[in-house]
């Protein structure tokens, strides 16, 4: 029985050992950059991946740094779109907005793309649950400065995003009626 019990305590220990220890990472290049951190991301904004085996071609290339393999990242762009505001995009047109706090919770997500003259062109309306909300966040994006538009080759390009407003601020919104059928 205590070998059996120390055989266990054994298992474990060495399932713990194996679940602490950090799985080796391949060497992630960006646009040509090494990078050691590509979870901030933006999945929309990856154009292509590229995985590159830990062979002695791609060591001898990238140094020993490649003995995990190579992950080639493509971005849409080199530089992505800035808003020339103090705030993010989002923050920016909610403080336009004129909405009292004893107005009802709503909210209005839109999909926006940002021409490479750096104009902004509502593209999708994803959400809205209040018409009022509505047209007055559409006309605080038409009246909203011009944004320095992404960048490819030093070129300007075309780049989207997603705006979600919520007003007024720190509110919830309410829950939804459902009809449960028993």
């Amino acid at each position: 029985m205590k070998r059996y019990a120390l055989f266990l305590y054994a298992l474990l220990l060495a399932a713990a050992v194996r679940a602490a220890t950090p799985k080796p990472q391949p060497l992630y290049i960006v646009n040509g950059k090494e990078t050691t951190e590509i979870r901030s991301i933006p999945p929309e904004d990856i154009e292509n991946v590229e995985m590159l085996p830990a062979d002695e071609e791609t060591i001898a290339r990238y140094g020993q740094r490649a003995a995990h393999g190579v992950m080639l990242i493509t971005l849409r762009y080199d530089r992505p779109a800035a808003f020339p505001a103090d705030s993010t995009f989002g923050s920016y047109i909610a403080r336009q907005v004129r909405w009292d706090e004893s107005e009802p919770t709503a909210r209005v997500v839109l999909r926006y793309k940002i021409t490479p003259e750096g104009e902004i062109v509502v593209q999708q309306e994803l959400e809205s649950t209040d018409n009022r909300l509505k047209r007055r966040v559409l006309k605080a994006v038409a009246e909203a400065p011009r944004w320095r538009p992404a960048q490819k080759n030093g070129a300007p390009v075309e780049s989207e995003g997603v705006l979600s407003i919520q007003l007024p601020e720190g509110r919830r919104m309410p829950r939804q009626a459902e009809l449960v059928i028993r």
